[in-house]
């Protein structure tokens, strides 16, 4: 049976304009993609969001404005009976953002990486400069890279955080 799986993704930019992404391990596999993750039941997306970053960052963040749904199939990465609806907010953070970063994409200690079964995550910022699809490996976040530079050439990024 087909089910849906909503995921909730967040687009955080920092003072430098710089953009935080997970480099993930999973299964075997390596994959760079915003941070956010899967929709529970009984929970909106924007609470979803904010539990999200809290899990995986230890921010806690203000959703912003909607930036994206998707709009075309997608099946899941990870389970091909799942059809991906994934949901993209921008969000700040109300305190500096002390979060521990990496420099390098993938840049896991031996033991994140040990079990091939295994999941670890660790972050980075991107240099503005340096955002586009090819930096992301989900098909769906492609899409939102390019949306972030155009409405960034059109001044849409200024309600968006510190920018």
């Amino acid at each position: 049976m087909a089910l849906f799986n909503v995921r909730v993704y967040g687009v955080l930019l920092d003072a430098k304009k710089r953009l935080l992404v997970s480099d993930e391990f999973i299964r075997g596999n390596y994959y760079t993609k915003l941070p956010g993750g899967g929709l529970e039941i009984g929970e909106g997306t924007r609470d979803c969001l904010k539990r999200e970053f809290m899990e995986e960052t230890g921010l806690e963040v203000q959703v912003g404005d909607h930036l994206y749904t998707t709009d075309f199939f997608q099946i899941s990465a990870f389970n091909n009976k799942d059809q991906i609806i994934s949901i993209y907010y921008f969000v700040t953070t109300p305190e500096p953002i002390l979060l521990p970063v990496k420099n390098k994409p993938f840049d896991f200690s031996p033991n994140q990486i040990a079990d091939p079964n295994g999941e670890s995550e660790v972050f980075r910022w991107i240099e503005w400069s340096e955002i586009s699809a090819n930096q992301m490996s989900l098909p769906i976040d492609k899409v939102v890279m390019n949306l972030i530079k155009q409405q960034a050439g059109f001044g849409g990024m200024r309600n968006h955080g510190s920018l």
